[in-house]
């Protein structure tokens, strides 16, 4: 792998795991007992997006870095996987 598929690869499992992390840890106004006049009770409490960012870099990483393990340091290849599709020759 280069390191343009390397950074590629990078970004598109950083942007899924960041929508896979949006919902843990929100609270709504209605928890929080502090709903602000003019919004829906069920409406985020705050933004808390650095967390976010930070959890999935960090949860990115860790994805790639079992990706890596397992095809370099393993050598495991879309070959070894068991054939899921079956063969329609």
């Amino acid at each position: 792998m280069t390191w343009v598929s390397v950074i590629a690869l990078y970004f598109v499992v950083w942007w899924t795991v960041l929508f896979a992390m949006l919902p843990f840890g929100v609270r709504t106004q209605d928890e929080d007992n502090d709903v602000t006049l003019g919004t829906v009770a069920s409406a985020p409490r705050g933004p808390h997006m650095l967390k976010v960012v930070v959890r999935t870099t960090i949860a990115a990483f860790l994805v790639c870095g079992v990706f890596y393990g397992l095809t370099r340091g393993l050598g495991y290849s879309f070959d070894d996987l068991p054939q899921i599709v079956p063969n329609f020759d």
